[in-house]
């Protein structure tokens, strides 16, 4: 009964809901990092203001603030989309696991949401109308409401990654929260909204420079753009070292929860102690490797030890490959983790046991019957989703997705980390430090020789210098979405880890229906990207109000 609820839906469905599902997340994630990076650059702004009473600073803080709202208004619509796809697309996961699932999703809704639809209102209309501590808290409030917005999503996305708090209850065939205090503050709950909100800072700073550029390329608006792009290099580099260290507790805590993925990250074969972190390989970016019969990726370079470290905080820490989790391993500390096969044959066990305990019920059975089949559905539990796993080596994700999706974020976070420390020697003076800088820049041929002794001027930078800022967005965005690739791409072919394969929770639809609406999404969701940017960059060649204080 149970064993086929599943697995009579067609494979076009299932590939065609994930595709649709994939394109709702990706275009709406373009717009989420920007609303709360922006967030923290509107808020400093306008505390700016709040403190000096310069019109100045008001007309900034007005200026990010229509900005942020064009973005805000995006996000939210491409958002309340994506939920609903749960229920039309998803139905046998939101049956399965509704109860805990909708639960961050309806506080989100009702506090968070309400929070920033209410706060929002505030601070775009009622500079007139509030006093200016009260409009100030209310533009820290707004950000401060899509921050808590993430945090309830994020929640359920981790969950998903990493269920706890919860029990299976077999006469309802749900899993039901036991805990809400272990779903909302589930470690890698927190340590996944620490990396991903730190991250969105930095794409709203790199957005708030390369707006700044811009103006300095075009000698327009000039104090806006120097006052605020200070403002945004801060903001940058302090995100952007974080999101490193934030990163570091990330992939510990997937070491430590999904270590398969960690090991698709890293194409990692075969595991072991004292293992190093590979800096690049070649992985064929089309094709599954022959992990079975390859001991390592080949032309790997590595950083010795690094790799262990990431995962465990020991240089000689255990990291298992593949290949390990495949066959089964023993932990550092006694534990053995069974092989794939042993778990697909203890997640057989748990399904039939449901099975029998379901009829026997039916068929009256007394306690005594019936309390054998929950224990044996007890202890192989953890199992469940396993029993419909085929074959072991479905487990594996896409290496090569994983591989470079990875490479690709964190190399490109070292670059914005360097980006912003030279934009802080352009735009500060430091004694000694500044003179040697600026030379040995003009030697390299970074700054002009006219200005190896002179004081920075940031309008008379050579223009690579402001296109430099401007092609780091699309690449900020790119970073972003590769995070994302590898957090889903990483935990396939689960939709729930251990619990739920994802062709076991999809709706039984018509493959066609669900082409059609990815069409028509594609369409829509294109269409609402082009409608924003073309705001946004009219939004930005007209500049601030009262362009006569920024000029």
């Amino acid at each position: 009964m149970f064993q086929n609820l599943f697995l009579n839906i067609d494979a076009g469905t299932i590939d065609w809901s994930r595709a649709q599902f994939a394109l709702t997340a990706i275009y709406h994630w373009l717009f989420v990092p920007l609303t709360l990076g922006l967030a923290v650059i509107m808020g400093i702004v306008e505390t700016k203001y709040y403190r000096t009473k310069d019109e100045f600073w008001k007309n900034a803080a007005k200026f990010w603030q229509k900005l942020f709202g064009v973005n805000f208004a995006m996000g939210v619509a491409t958002g309340i989309i994506l939920e609903f796809e749960f229920g039309t697309n998803w139905s046998n996961y939101s049956w399965f696991v509704g109860d805990i699932f909708g639960a961050p999703l309806a506080v989100e809704g009702i506090v968070a949401f309400f929070m920033e639809s209410t706060f929002v209102a505030v601070m775009f209309f009622g500079w007139k109308k509030v006093s200016p501590g009260f409009h100030l808290a209310s533009t820290w409030l707004t950000g401060l409401g899509a921050t808590i917005s993430a945090w309830w999503i994020l929640v359920a996305n981790a969950w998903m990654q990493y269920p706890v708090g919860c029990e299976f209850n077999p006469d309802t065939m749900r899993n039901e929260m036991v805990s809400f205090a272990e779903v909302a503050l589930s470690p890698f709950a927190i340590d996944k909204f620490c990396h991903t909100v730190i991250s969105s800072w930095i794409i709203g700073a790199i957005f708030c420079v390369a707006v700044c550029c811009w103006y300095l390329m075009k000698k327009q608006h000039t104090k806006l753009a120097t006052e605020s792009m200070k403002i945004g290099v801060w903001v940058g580099l302090i995100a952007a070292v974080l999101a490193g260290a934030t990163g570091h507790k990330s992939a510990q805590s997937v070491g430590e929860v999904q270590p398969m993925k960690l090991a698709a990250m890293e194409a990692l074969y075969n595991g072991g102690e004292d293992q190093g972190l590979t800096a690049v390989a070649w992985v064929n970016p089309f094709c599954q490797p022959d992990y079975a019969n390859e001991e390592a990726a080949p032309l790997k370079i590595e950083m010795p030890y690094a790799l262990s470290f990431m995962a465990t905080n020991d240089i000689h820490g255990y990291v298992p490959g593949i290949n390990d989790i495949l066959n089964g391993y023993t932990k550092p500390d006694g534990t053995v983790v069974p092989s794939v096969d042993e778990k697909i044959a203890r997640g057989k066990q748990a399904i039939e046991a449901l099975a029998a305990y379901r009829k026997a019920k039916a068929d009256g059975a007394d306690e005594s019957t019936l309390s054998p089949l929950l224990s044996s559905l007890s202890s192989n539990m953890k199992y469940f989703g396993y029993g419909y796993i085929k074959d072991k080596n479905d487990v594996v994700p896409f290496i090569p997705v994983n591989f470079w999706a990875f490479r690709i974020m964190v190399g490109l976070g070292c670059v914005f980390i360097l980006y912003f420390l030279v934009l802080l020697l352009l735009i500060y003076d430091v004694p000694f430090l500044s003179v040697f800088t600026r030379r040995l820049m003009a030697a390299i041929g970074l700054l002009p020789e006219t200005m190896a002794d002179a004081p920075r001027q940031l309008t008379g930078l050579p223009s690579w210098h402001y296109w430099g800022a401007i092609i780091l967005v699309p690449l900020a965005y790119i970073a972003s979405e590769c995070g994302w690739l590898v957090a889903e791409f990483g935990r396939q072919p689960w939709t729930i880890q251990d619990m739920l394969p994802t062709w076991a929770a999809v709706s039984d639809l018509n493959a066609g229906s669900v082409a059609l609406t990815f069409i028509l999404f594609l369409i829509l969701f294109t269409t609402m990207l082009a409608v924003e940017i073309n705001i946004l960059l009219k939004q930005i060649n007209k500049g601030p109000e009262m362009s006569n204080h920024n000029s």
